[in-house]
């Protein structure tokens, strides 16, 4: 018998998490994983460093893609175009590692586009223009280049939650309509 799970009510209008470019399919895996638990809609902008047909999902074994609303996205404006288009819109936070301001710092509101770059570059510079205002980044206190692509998005989209209220009224639910219950995840 499954065991109860901490749930919350999902969001009128949840934040679009947004990744320019990226270039490692076990980041995207993750990052949809968590995506598919926040019923954040996942958008994916610019070429991508892998393929994202069901055979290749597969054989990442990334399990969670059918519960995922996904987004595809020739580039950067095609996807500035579309998040406009949301009601309400949202605003645009790019997180990056040159970001000056903590992203506890950003004003998260509901419907808010979350921004994170390649991993290898970041978000473009040319993007990181058009938004100066709105780059965040997350504080360290070890001398590290960056943060996991995976873990960072986490991070904010938790903070994002938290900080508009949506993780109040959190309650124990049955399980039993889980997806994919996996003996190896490492939260229990």
């Amino acid at each position: 018998m499954p065991s109860p799970k901490l749930r919350v009510a999902p969001m009128a209008s949840p934040f679009q998490v947004v990744l320019v470019e990226p270039e490692i399919p076990q980041n995207t895996g993750n990052i949809a994983r968590l995506c598919a638990a926040t019923q954040s809609p996942l958008h994916l902008v610019g070429r991508l460093g892998f393929r994202i047909d069901d055979r290749s999902v597969r054989r990442a074994g990334i399990d969670y893609w059918h519960l995922v609303t996904l987004y595809t996205h020739p580039d950067w404006s095609s996807f500035a175009l579309t998040h406009a288009r949301l009601r309400p819109p949202g605003r645009v936070r790019l997180f990056s590692a040159t970001g000056r301001r903590s992203y506890v710092d950003a004003g998260f509101a509901p419907g808010d586009a979350l921004v994170f770059g390649c991993e290898s570059s970041g978000i473009p510079q040319e993007v990181l223009d058009r938004y100066p205002d709105d780059v965040y980044g997350i504080p360290t206190a070890g001398a590290v280049r960056s943060l996991n692509l995976a873990s960072a998005a986490a991070i904010v989209v938790y903070e994002a939650m938290r900080s508009v209220g949506a993780l109040d009224g959190a309650r124990m639910e049955d399980a039993a309509d889980d997806a994919h219950p996996e003996p190896d995840d490492f939260v229990r």
